[in-house]
């Protein structure tokens, strides 16, 4: 049998090709390859990160990768994975330095596949495949949208008309709308659900109607619109009905009835007025039940649930700023919501929003569910150069099916607005939280400073439990550690972010910074037991206080109790965090107290490392596994020249101590880049995934 991808079908439309790579005889070549082939090609040879950000503004059928100035296969893959065209192929040619073993993980990478233009017929048949495979999804997704189109219309079509409608399966009844219900004389939708579509419409030429709704039900639509005759007269007294399929979803057919005049006596047709017709005919918005469905169709799940967030309370000062302040404090809510949970967000009415969370188990489910909890803290939310109060409340319901309707869906907004996330808590976050109160703290007051208003408001959020923790997943350039996080903890003060990693106030408070780092290790850790059920390997840095480390003898005790708790199968994954400059005045204490928890379980890092004269003296005393560079170093990257006193300062480091090292604070596009060029293994910045309220994987976005 002829292969298909061979045939002309591939070479009857313009292939549009986006070469990456410093080699323009390479370039010719591989356009040569295809033209020879037949092929019409539109190509672009570029070799560097700005040029190929703004390409992929255009609409591509093939990405090659060879070799670029600036620019990393990683990162092209990232950049695609983020643009309109999130699943376009991208062909890698080989490196030079390249062995077999590599291969599984260039393809976990995201890379389509690797492909050798020493070898042409192998390579040909290489782009074919990734041609074919992508307009396939380009297919796809335009039949998609005319049948959405096509959907839309029909239901603007119903509406305006009051046609009666039904929803038909197999040949069964399965919805019907009232004016259906009226035609035949039905007192309510469940009198017809279940029954034939035959014993309703009794048609009179039984063969016509079976061989027509045969080829309908087989996806041919070009003869769906008929007249029938019926054997029974219904009570509106009529038995000539002009009726029309069209398809519903995948398996199900719509059934529309005119209920207007069906007389074929009559002296002249009833048009429509021209505006109305054009207002029928017109795509119109999908309502919020519809694009729900959308996205059940086109994403499908087997435990999907409906999260509400309503405004649970705002400021009293923003009714008392001027009108556009106003309004962007309502509509930013919106973006608010997206921005944290990555999920499409429908506004129901100001101040009410509903998301559609997905999930292929229950237990999954529950636990991006239980994730999002930590979004009813009082947040803030910025409008223009300012900060103000928001807080919101977050309830679900599962649902089972698509959604028939508004009502409906308002229907199940109802029952979320009852059920709250807090009731998922489950037997470890209780022990965990068990464990925090199991190990009270003994000071002597009288050597307290008396607090000021800072402390005092972090004091009463300690004891509402309303600090915040900021989650941000980590780029691993190994693809070995996934799912590491940093995490960082704040609070709402005077309507700002205060940070709690060396805030100076609570070097003065031993007591309080002892408490809200037990808090926050405790917390961590909740939000850790509850996301391995997702991705087991997922490990957390958590950023403390030296206080703790230094002036609590039951520390090291609690680490152990809480990775008991917390059940994860990696042998390490809680990695607590200090300043170097802490544990270099404090280095005697350090070293003890390091040592302690390391033996119950714990790694140990250092942020804000290598901007001090005697960063390579602590690193040569102290026994750590990660450098956090000072985000100072960071800027390093922005130019040639300093970029290669960055990579010496990290291979003196290693050359020390063989630690895995972070860069963080990379939040644009050029830092991250030029990342690759230093041996530092893990990236952490917004470019990446800005800092959010509850974990979650990049990938799930």
């Amino acid at each position: 049998m002829r292969n298909s991808l061979l045939s002309k079908k591939l070479k009857r439309t313009e292939t549009r090709l986006l070469i990456i790579d410093d080699n323009q005889i390479r370039y010719n070549q591989i356009l040569e390859l295809l033209e020879s082939k037949g092929h019409q090609i539109q190509a672009t040879l570029l070799d560097d990160i700005k040029s190929f950000e703004k390409q992929l503004n255009n609409t591509w059928d093939i990405v090659i990768f060879g070799r670029a100035y600036d620019l990393k296969v990683e990162q092209a893959i990232t950049l695609i994975q983020a643009s309109k065209q999130p699943y376009l192929p991208v062909l890698m040619l080989k490196p030079d330095d390249y062995q077999f073993e590599q291969y599984m993980s260039y393809i976990h990478k995201g890379i389509y596949d690797l492909v050798n233009l020493d070898y042409s017929e192998r390579f040909y048949i290489d782009v074919i495949r990734a041609l074919s495979y992508n307009r396939l999804l380009q297919n796809q997704q335009h039949l998609q949208d005319e049948l959405e189109n096509a959907q839309t219309q029909a239901q603007a079509l119903v509406e305006d008309s009051h046609k009666a409608v039904a929803i038909i399966q197999e040949g069964i009844h399965l919805q019907a709308n009232p004016e259906y219900l009226a035609l035949f004389g039905f007192d309510s939708e469940e009198d017809i659900i279940g029954m034939p579509l035959l014993d309703v419409l009794q048609p009179t030429d039984l063969h016509d109607f079976k061989v027509r709704f045969k080829k309908i039900s087989q996806g041919q639509f070009d003869q769906a619109s008929f007249e029938i005759q019926s054997h029974k007269q219904h009570v509106s007294g009529k038995n000539l009905f002009k009726i029309e399929f069209l398809p519903a979803n995948e398996e199900a057919l719509q059934l529309t009835i005119d209920c207007g005049t069906t007389d074929v006596n009559a002296e002249a047709p009833q048009f429509r007025q021209p505006e109305m017709v054009e207002k029928m005919m017109a795509p119109q918005a999908l309502k919020v039940h519809q694009q729900i469905n959308r996205i059940m169709l086109n994403q499908p799940a087997n435990h999907n649930a409906l999260v509400s967030f309503a405004l649970a309370s705002c400021p009293s000062e923003i009714f008392h700023t001027d009108v556009n302040t106003l309004k962007s404090y309502f509509n930013n809510i919106q973006d608010f919501i997206k921005e944290q949970t990555h999920l499409s967000v429908f506004k129901i009415d100001t101040g009410l929003f509903v998301a559609l969370l997905q999930a292929e188990s229950l237990s999954v489910l529950q636990s991006r569910l239980t994730g999002l909890a930590a979004l009813e803290k009082p947040q803030l939310l910025s409008v223009g150069k300012n900060s103000y109060a928001l807080q919101l409340k977050l309830g679900y319901s599962q649902i089972n099916a698509e959604l028939s309707s508004e009502e409906q869906l308002e229907q199940l907004l109802n029952h979320a607005l009852h059920t709250t996330l807090v009731g998922l808590q489950n037997e470890s976050d209780m022990a965990l939280t068990a464990t925090l109160n199991s190990t009270p703290l003994s000071f002597d007051a009288s050597g307290v400073l008396e607090q000021p208003s800072l402390l005092q408001t972090l004091q009463q959020q300690l004891e509402k439990g309303e600090i915040h923790l900021k989650y941000q997943q980590l780029y691993d350039k190994y693809d070995t550690s996934l799912y590491t996080y940093e995490v960082t903890s704040g609070f709402i003060y005077d309507n700002q972010w205060q940070a709690l990693a060396g805030l100076v106030e609570l070097e003065n408070d031993t007591e309080l910074s002892i408490k809200v780092d037990r808090w926050i290790l405790v917390e961590s850790c909740k939000q850790l037991h509850n996301f391995i059920t997702q991705y087991p390997e997922a490990k957390l840095i958590v950023n403390m206080n030296a206080q703790i480390l230094l002036e609590d003898p039951q520390f090291p005790e609690l680490v152990a109790k809480l990775l008991t708790i917390v059940g994860s199968r990696l042998s390490h994954p809680l990695i607590l965090q200090f300043s170097e400059e802490d544990l270099s005045l404090n280095l005697p204490e350090a070293q003890k107290q390091i040592i302690r928890l390391r033996q119950h379980g714990a790694e140990v890092a250092l942020r804000n490392f290598g901007n001090s004269i005697y960063s390579e003296s602590l690193l040569s005393q102290i026994e750590i596994n990660y450098l956090t560079l000072d985000k100072n170093l960071s800027l390093f990257l922005a130019d040639d020249k300093n970029l290669e006193k960055l990579q010496d300062k990290i291979a003196s480091f290693l050359t020390i101590k063989p630690v895995e090292i972070l860069l963080c604070e990379l939040n644009d596009m050029n830092l991250f880049a030029n990342a690759w060029n230093v041996e530092a293994r893990f990236l952490q910045g917004d470019y990446f995934q800005k800092k959010l309220d509850h974990l979650t994987d990049v990938q799930d976005h």
